[in-house]
């Protein structure tokens, strides 16, 4: 079955879903710019990881009910039991989750140098906390280096990520090359649009691969047969 949406299906978004999703791209993404780029480049998944607790919804305390039973008297000789003056409640404390976020490097296979980083943003990199942390402190000295950086956004909600001149629309995608710095082209769309297709840069002078996302997302959307997961009702 394919996807009923002519662009991004919001179904997808989540978080349910998201985590296979984000997965089985990164890695058709990768596969797909293998197929057209020379050997002079390697496709990497690169991946990071950080600590990241929910505190919003682990910090609430839940109060136990204390139950008070009536107790015989007891004997003169009998060995006195503690009786607490504060009954303790139940609370959670917040637990550290360990998160790791794929993304993908385009690398020179002679030196070795990263030449391009895509990046597929997560409901994390886009919400405060640890995650959006990580992700700007990534992103930041990708655009202090001559790496070109993709930045594909689709999720709706949360925090878009820092840029200016940038116009109201539901998706995102980022395309910062190295050369053209503090410039870049932002691509964006609505729902109701398919996903535009987007160049890859490369090293100076060399011809950009065009990366169509929509066939893909297409692809792992019936391949992970999402159709049977998503009550469309």
């Amino acid at each position: 079955m394919r996807s009923p949406f002519p662009g991004m299906n919001p179904y997808l978004e989540n978080p349910e879903l998201w985590s296979s999703i984000h997965s089985r791209l990164i890695v058709a993404i990768a596969d797909d710019l293998v197929d057209h780029l020379s050997e002079k480049y390697r496709v990497e998944i690169e991946k990071r990881t950080y600590f990241f607790s929910d505190e919003d919804s682990v910090l609430v305390g839940i109060p136990d009910v204390a139950v008070v039973t009536h107790q015989r008297p007891q004997d003169s000789t009998a060995t006195a039991t503690f009786v607490p003056t504060v009954q303790p409640e139940q609370v959670r404390v917040p637990m550290a989750e360990e998160v790791t976020e794929r993304y993908l490097e385009i690398r020179e296979v002679a030196t070795g140098t990263v030449v391009t980083v895509l990046e597929l943003l997560s409901p994390k990199n886009k919400r405060p906390g640890e995650g959006r942390v990580a992700y700007l402190r990534k992103r930041n000295q990708i655009l202090a280096s001559s790496s070109h950086l993709v930045e594909i956004g689709l999720l709706r909600g949360g925090q878009p990520l820092p840029m200016s001149g940038e116009q109201p629309g539901h998706y995102r995608i980022l395309v910062s090359k190295g050369d053209r710095r503090p410039l870049a082209n932002l691509y964006r769309f609505n729902l109701q649009q398919p996903i535009p297709p987007i160049p890859i840069p490369l090293m100076a002078n060399e011809p950009e691969p065009i990366l169509a996302l929509q066939p893909l997302l297409q692809y792992i959307y019936e391949k992970g047969r999402y159709a049977m997961a998503i009550d469309y009702r």
